[in-house]
């Protein structure tokens, strides 16, 4: 299975989504953390950013090897394996390496979570593509009228799975707003805590996940077909 989280701006919490998402089914079995965004080497606390991964794959092109992939793959612990960001320019690849990469991914037993990070209209077309062949697509999002005024001009928005809200608190959009204005459902609500910070100021949310994360996670992961329901109890 292959999964999809993105958002149509940036600081919306997108790749601590995507990380608690993968930390939750590794403790299920193994699975894989793609990362296109470039964050999750430090939400892991791994010791250094892998020079080589996925955007220099994607950069290559449609014809870059399979087999590559399982090269690049970093063990984050814990039954996860990450697929690091590399440092290619992701704008200079094509939208058929990006469904390439997708099918590759798909083409592998672990479920694999990809954070896509933040997309654009007219953006990044492999990422667009990547989406777009997803077993599930998710949507992070805020109650910021930004986010949802550039997520209606994205195609990808009519196409998603539904979306994650992430209530920080003093907003006057909430999670009904949210599912109105994007016409998907809202799959769970996610309400920042200090906990979740402090765990990923200090390296530790791989081994210290807080429930206030996780539990809405599950939720997700279950109603996109990525747990059943015992799993996620």
């Amino acid at each position: 299975m292959l999964v999809c989280f993105w958002s149509p701006k940036g600081g919306s919490g997108t790749s601590t989504i995507a990380a608690a998402a993968a930390l939750v089914l590794a403790r299920h079995g193994s699975v894989r953390l793609a990362d296109l965004d470039g964050d999750q080497p430090a939400i892991l606390g791994l010791a250094a950013d892998p020079e080589q991964g996925l955007r220099d794959w994607l950069v290559t092109g449609p014809e870059a090897p399979t087999d590559a992939l399982d090269r690049l793959a970093v063990d984050a612990g814990r039954g996860l394996a990450l697929l690091p960001a590399g440092g290619g320019d992701v704008a200079r690849a094509s939208a058929e390496a990006g469904a390439a990469l997708g099918v590759a991914l798909q083409g592998d037993p672990r479920t694999t979570v990809v954070d896509v990070g933040a997309l654009g209209v007219g953006r990044a077309p492999a990422l667009h593509a990547l989406v777009e062949v997803a077993d599930a697509s998710v949507i992070v999002a805020r109650g910021c009228y930004l986010t949802l005024r550039r997520a209606v001009h994205l195609e990808l928005t009519a196409n998603a799975s539904g979306a994650v809200f992430v209530d920080d608190g003093g907003r006057a959009l909430g999670a009904h707003d949210v599912a109105n204005v994007l016409g998907v459902p809202v799959l769970a609500t996610v309400t920042l805590r200090s906990s979740t910070a402090r765990a990923i100021d200090a390296g530790v949310l791989s081994t210290r996940l807080p429930d206030a994360l996780a539990r809405p996670v599950r939720e997700v992961l279950r109603r996109i077909g990525g747990l059943d329901h015992e799993q996620a109890a």
